[in-house]
């Protein structure tokens, strides 16, 4: 052996034969797992491919354009591409959206009016929309231009309780939102037929309410889209899921076309729409990334469930299990202490190809209302496609894993992150 044989490039990376061994043991258990992973992300894979041809991209549409935009083929062609596969009348597929919680704010501020209200139809929203919708207070936010809040509970079990969402349901109802993923919470992320059943039960109460998905982390993993199951507006984040880890910023909303075109005339300016906003130089990565996307996201639901079963069998918590159907990239581990939380972070972080010779700590992050580490040496700033992890310093101290661009990066992420609990004495291998 001269060192370069798998083993040893292990031992050079911190990670001890029965780290590795472990490891190894678990990963067998899953090829069933990850054959059918495979089966979905070639049919996403075709379906991405038949809307890249109907609309004839050509190289023409990698080109970009400056200044004002006006007449961006490339721009104007990608935006159907995605209409096509999400299935829906429209969609904006923007750079100048700059983050899920700007695509999720702008659907809901082009779309809402004074006097509506804002129906959260899975209990409490992600923290960083709270500001946004007001639940605490903050500049521009949906209170301060008098649009009112309420939330349907979920059920003890943590699914949705569609008795709850139709009695929340009043006359000043306009828009309901549904968060497909957990956010910082254990409930179960929910599946395209949950949130069909969620999108009939208001529409049984008023045909008229718009029913909008915050489709996070959840683009790929399954063969239908919420658009497909009825939602009015499907909105995401270009460096997750959609964006194939090329992405280097941007977001989508795809609706209908009232809707989009309501979001349009927010994102720039009455009178103006989407006439303008040019794709720059980011045009070629978009579709370039859009192409890639179900593949790579593909890799993250097999390490997510990688991780899953290789701490379940040292005693931590999962949500979802191992054995469970995925309906995002997310995977929940519980530590029940702050070591555990921090450690797992940090062995991460110390995976990754960016940045690994750092250690993160806790800080008070814009938008969150209690400290959050998180790890993340990404070639794009914030990309959760790519080998990331993060979670709230409080009880009971969970932490939040995504990504991984190939599978043998995310196998390593994971086998180095429990090689960091297994260092500090809190997993004994």
């Amino acid at each position: 052996m001269n060192g370069n044989d798998l083993k040893s490039i292990y031992k050079d990376l911190g990670i001890s034969e029965n780290v590795l061994n472990a490891s190894e043991e678990v990963l067998d258990t899953l090829k069933g797992r990850f054959a059918a992973i495979d089966e979905n992300a070639e049919l996403c894979q075709l379906k991405v491919l038949r809307a890249f041809q109907k609309n004839n991209v050509n190289e023409s549409c990698l080109i970009g354009t400056t200044g004002y935009g006006y007449n961006d083929i490339g721009r104007d062609t990608l935006e159907k591409v995605y209409a096509d596969y999400f299935g829906t009348e429209d969609c904006l597929v923007r750079p100048q959206i700059t983050c899920g919680t700007h695509a999720l704010a702008l659907a809901l501020m082009s779309n809402l009016r004074p006097g509506d209200e804002l129906l959260s139809a899975v209990g409490k929203p992600y923290d960083t929309l709270e500001e946004v919708i007001g639940i605490r207070e903050s500049k521009g936010s949906l209170a301060e231009y008098g649009i009112t809040y309420a939330q349907a509970e979920l059920s003890e079990d943590g699914t949705p309780d569609l008795d709850n969402i139709r009695n929340a349901i009043n006359d000043r109802t306009r828009l309901v939102t549904i968060q497909r993923s957990k956010g910082y919470q254990t409930r179960p992320s929910l599946s395209v037929a949950q949130i069909g059943e969620i999108i009939k039960t208001v529409k049984n109460v008023r045909e008229d309410i718009i029913c909008m998905v915050d489709n996070c982390y959840g683009e790929f993993v399954e063969p239908l889209e919420p658009s497909n199951a009825g939602a009015d507006m499907v909105v995401g984040s270009l460096i997750k899921n959609p964006g194939g880890g090329l992405a280097q910023t941007g977001g989508y909303i795809a609706g209908t076309s009232k809707c989009i075109e309501n979001a349009s005339y927010r994102l720039t300016a009455p009178g103006l729409g989407r006439e303008v906003g040019p794709s720059l130089e980011a045009i070629s990565r978009l579709y370039q990334g859009f192409f890639m996307g179900p593949v790579i996201t593909a890799s993250a639901i097999k390490n997510a469930i990688f991780a899953a079963a290789l701490f379940e069998k040292y005693g931590f918590e999962s949500y979802p299990s191992s054995k469970e159907d995925r309906h995002d990239i997310i995977q929940a581990i519980t530590f029940g202490k702050p070591e555990g939380l921090i450690a797992f972070c940090e062995g991460i972080q110390a995976a990754a190809p960016v940045d690994s010779s750092f250690a993160p700590e806790p800080w008070d992050m814009p938008g969150y209302d209690s400290k959050v580490i998180m790890a993340a040496g990404a070639f794009i700033s914030g990309s959760s496609i790519e080998l990331s992890a993060d979670g709230p310093l409080r009880e009971p101290y969970t932490a939040y894993f995504q990504g991984g661009l190939t599978l043998p990066h995310g196998k390593f992420g994971i086998i180095k992150a429990f090689q960091s609990l297994v260092d500090k004495g809190l997993i004994l291998c």
